[in-house]
């Protein structure tokens, strides 16, 4: 198909696509617009972030939306506010020129009165975050009972969120008879059972391989120890001047302290992360789409809704626990036919979720080397005396000042003069990077010695004092210890959880990091008292639960009877 003309939408709808600069259709909105307006089946669509999923699913819908009756028709479900409004602003575009159709997006973050309003005046589009439209759906403002469309947008972001009994409730609340559109990047087998519950018979269509990578992606890891990992970042991005990158961290304590040693540093760097509100996230994505920023640090989470098609690079500064979440980070780049990396910074004890991406997304990493000094000072200053030709010079308001320049500058030799101009540029990179040691930690060294290849791991044995009445679980606790930014994923032992309290086991090399981070702080509105201990209680070697030994008093008496009984046989036997 060569042009969206050929697909049949209204003059209006490609009237504004033209406008738009939209000519032909992307693989995915190639296979499944025309599926869309010729048939009422549902429909699960597989492709990657960046892709035109929004025009794949709304232009059909629009298309066909009775203009002239104003209840909801159509509803689409996001995983987060931005990527909600990121939608609404598309169709509000691809509807310009249908004045009758109004979207309405409703969101957390926002006045819910002023969208209450919106939704009483009505509207054939409403495209809302899983929160926000359970609270209107509980108050009886938003009723999708009459609904002939639901789409689900980033659907395995939202399962990955923890959204999941939100989107059973919204579904649940949708009539049978209905067209659900399910778009996704990857397809774990939560979002098979939302298909298996809630849909029915659906065609599946791919545009190119399920969970595979973006195409125009290359993707590269550098090996360092993780106390390096800063100075790591700082020096890719001095050895790319022009970067254009959101860096991933996995917490938002890491964000902020990420983004701010970047910025004391002198990079034109931000942070997105959760405790911003809207108004500020608003400003930092409005400088960064604007490229007044040139890195932004960013969570997951904060970065859903992003819609940028020329990023450099995406960055993993952390891992993500999930491997799908890679795939979704590292799409944000090589977008509209640009190319782009995904980098990676780990450690030796993370190279093989390297090897498990790699199997996932299809595509094999390049093992990078964190550029030494000397090489980041010569692409520097190349790229500044390139910049240099490149600037436009007024000579018409210049030439009366070049006498007196000349003249101050005539005891100067021509190197001289450029020796000078670069120094006054350059003076500070040199400084920084004279003597600076190589990052680089080879496969078989991660500062500390590997100590789980050759079997040594030495574990120590903490007790906490929450347990399985303060909702605490394994996960839980797991996540507790990866949330701190310090050592990031270190070597997790034996778990048990307790009625009252628990006992952990974590690699003996980060014991005081341990104390230091999670002492003090809270878990379910309880401040946390971390210590290690030397041996775990005997009713905990045992297995035994809930803080005690659970047997009978009956029991207890019998074993107690039995046990003097053989003492005193073996008295008689002396």
């Amino acid at each position: 198909m060569e042009t969206f003309e050929e697909l049949g939408l209204k003059e209006e709808i490609n009237k504004a696509l033209s406008e738009l600069g939209f000519v032909k259709p992307t693989p995915i909105q190639e296979k499944a617009i025309p599926n869309l307006l010729t048939s009422e089946k549902d429909l699960v669509a597989l492709a990657q972030t960046g892709t035109g999923k929004t025009a794949a699913f709304s232009l059909p819908i629009i298309e066909q939306v009775d203009i002239d009756d104003k209840t909801v028709q159509a509803f689409i479900l996001s995983p987060t506010r931005e990527l909600c409004l990121q939608i609404a602003r598309d169709i509000q575009e691809f509807t310009k020129y249908l004045k009758k159709i109004k979207t309405i997006p409703v969101y957390g973050g926002a006045r819910i009165d002023t969208q209450i309003k919106q939704l009483l005046a009505g509207g054939q589009i409403v495209v809302g975050t899983p929160g926000r439209v359970c609270d209107m759906i509980r108050r009886k403002k938003l009723d999708l009972s009459k609904i002939k469309w639901v789409v689900l947008d980033e659907a395995d972001e939202m399962l990955s969120m923890g959204f999941k009994d939100e989107l059973d409730f919204i579904l649940e609340t949708t009539p049978e008879e209905k067209q659900t559109l399910l778009f996704s990047a990857t397809m774990p087998k939560e979002i098979a059972r939302i298909a298996k519950k809630y849909m029915e018979d659906p065609l599946e269509i791919t545009a190119g391989t399920k969970n595979e990578g973006a195409k125009n992606v290359t993707h590269v890891y550098y090996k360092i120890q993780h106390r390096n990992k800063y100075q790591a970042l700082k020096r890719i991005a001095d050895i790319n001047p022009n970067i254009y990158s959101i860096v991933f961290c996995r917490t938002r304590r890491e964000t902020k302290e990420i983004a701010d040693k970047l910025m004391n540093d002198g990079y034109n760097a931000d942070a997105l992360h959760g405790d911003l509100s809207q108004a500020q996230r608003d400003i930092v994505m409005h400088r960064f789409r604007g490229k007044h920023l040139q890195i932004l640090v960013a969570t997951d989470v904060a970065a859903r809704g992003i819609d940028v098609d020329n990023l450099t690079h995406v960055i993993n500064y952390s891992l993500p626990d999930q491997i799908e979440s890679y795939t979704h980070r590292s799409g944000r780049t090589g977008r509209a036919g640009n190319k782009g990396t995904s980098i990676a910074l780990i450690t030796n004890r993370e190279s093989h979720k390297i090897r498990q991406i790699e199997r996932k997304i299809g595509k094999e990493f390049t093992k990078g080397e964190i550029p030494k000094g000397r090489e980041i000072c010569e692409i520097r200053l190349m790229s500044m005396i390139e910049g240099l030709k490149q600037v436009e010079v007024d000579e018409e308001n210049i030439a009366e000042f070049m006498p007196a320049i000349l003249e101050n500058l005539d005891e100067l030799t021509k190197e001289d003069v450029i020796k000078k101009f670069v120094s006054v540029e350059f003076n500070r990179i040199l400084a920084y990077y004279k003597g600076a040691k190589d990052l680089n930690v080879s496969d078989a060294k991660d500062g500390k010695k590997d100590k789980r290849k050759s079997g040594r791991l030495e574990y120590t044995r903490f007790h906490i004092n929450v347990g399985k009445k303060n909702n605490l679980n394994p996960q839980r606790l797991m996540g507790m210890i990866n949330d701190i930014p310090e050592i990031s994923k270190i070597a997790i032992g034996q778990i048990e959880i307790f009625k009252k309290f628990s006992f952990f086991d974590v690699d003996k090399d980060y014991k005081n990091e341990i104390v230091k981070a999670l002492s003090g702080s809270e878990f379910e509105g309880i401040p946390l008292h971390v210590e290690p201990v030397k041996e775990r209680p005997d009713y905990a070697k045992k297995g035994k639960d809930r803080g005690g030994d659970r047997r009978s008093s009956r029991s207890r008496g019998r074993s107690d009877r039995a046990k003097r009984a053989k003492d005193k046989f073996r008295k008689r036997r002396r």
